[in-house]
C-alpha cells in the first residue's frame, strides 16, 4: 500500500483538471499530497481541487494558467509557493497537446506553438521551481513525455518534436540537479483522457487495432495505472531513480503501436 506515503508534501501539476494530469493530481493527494491545480480553464481546476479536498482530506488550491506565457508561468510557480506555505516538493508538468497535420504542411508557427505549450512550459516552470527545491534539499520533477515522440507516429511531428525535447530536458536537469536532492524523470503514458474517449467512439476500428498491440490487452486509466507510478517517483523511495524514461503503456512501447490519424492532403 502506498497510502499517505507523500502526507506532508506538496505538489504543483499542471493540466490537473482533466486526462492524465487528473490522475497524476489524484493519486498524489490519495497519497497525502497538497496540491495546486492549475490550467487553463479556471473552472476546471477549481472543481477538480473541490473534488481533492473533499475526498481525500488535503488541501487543494486551483489556478488558472496560460502555460504558453511566460510571466504567467513564473508567477504560478511562485502563487503554488504561497498558497502551499512556502514549499514545492513536488511538480508535473504535464499540460500538452498536439495536433495532426502532415509533416511537409506545419509552419513555422505550428512549431513554436508546439514547443511553446510541450517543451518551454515545463523547462519554465523548472527553472522556477528549481531556487525552491535546492533550498529544501528535496524536489520530484516528473515530466510528461509520450510514446508519439518515442514511437515516430505519423502527422504529430510538431508534438513529437516537443516532447522528444523534454527528455532530453529532463535527463539533463537530472544529472545537473541531483547533487540538490531533486529527482527528475519522464512518464510517457498511454491512458484514456476525454479527447481519446471521444475519438475512440466515432473511430472504433482504429481503438480495437491498437489494442491488439497493447499486450496487457486494455486502455490505461489515468489514476490507477499512471498515477502509483507519479507517487512512487515523488516519494523518498523515488530518491535514487532519476534521469528515466518510464513507458506506463501496457507494454504498447516494445514493438509500437500503429498510430495513423486522418489528415488533410
Amino acid at each position: 500500500m502506498m497510502e499517505k506515503i507523500l502526507a506532508g508534501r506538496t505538489a504543483l501539476v499542471t493540466g490537473g483538471g482533466q486526462g492524465v494530469g487528473q490522475g497524476i493530481a489524484r493519486a498524489l493527494a490519495g497519497a497525502g499530497a497538497d496540491i495546486v491545480v492549475a490550467q487553463r480553464r479556471g473552472e476546471e481546476a477549481e472543481r477538480e481541487a473541490e473534488w481533492l479536498r473533499a475526498n481525500h482530506d488535503v488541501k487543494a488550491f486551483a489556478q488558472p494558467v496560460d502555460v504558453t506565457d511566460a510571466a504567467a508561468v513564473d508567477r504560478m510557480v511562485a502563487t503554488a509557493v504561497e498558497q502551499l506555505g512556502g514549499r514545492l516538493d513536488i511538480l508535473v508538468n504535464n499540460a500538452g497537446g498536439s495536433f495532426p497535420k502532415r509533416f511537409e504542411n506545419h509552419t513555422d508557427a505550428d512549431m513554436a506553438g508546439a514547443f511553446d505549450l510541450n517543451y518551454w512550459s515545463a523547462f519554465r516552470a523548472m527553472r522556477a521551481a528549481f531556487p525552491v527545491m535546492k533550498a529544501q534539499g528535496y524536489g520530484r520533477i516528473i515530466n510528461l513525455g509520450s510514446l508519439n515522440g518515442v514511437n515516430a507516429h505519423m502527422f504529430t511531428v510538431a508534438y513529437n518534436a516537443s516532447k522528444e525535447a523534454v527528455r532530453a530536458l529532463t535527463r539533463t536537469a537530472a544529472v545537473e540537479w541531483g547533487p540538490h536532492g531533486i529527482t527528475c524523470n519522464i512518464i510517457c503514458p498511454s491512458a484514456t483522457s476525454p479527447q481519446a474517449k471521444d475519438y475512440f467512439a466515432a473511430n472504433p476500428e482504429m481503438a480495437q487495432a491498437i489494442l491488439q498491440q497493447v499486450p496487457v490487452g486494455r486502455f490505461g486509466d489515468a489514476t490507477r495505472d499512471v498515477g502509483p507510478v507519479a507517487v512512487f517517483l515523488a516519494s523518498e523511495g523515488g530518491g535514487y531513480t532519476t534521469g528515466n524514461s518510464f513507458f506506463v503503456d501496457g507494454g504498447g512501447h516494445i514493438n509500437g503501436v500503429a498510430w495513423r490519424p486522418e489528415v488533410e492532403d
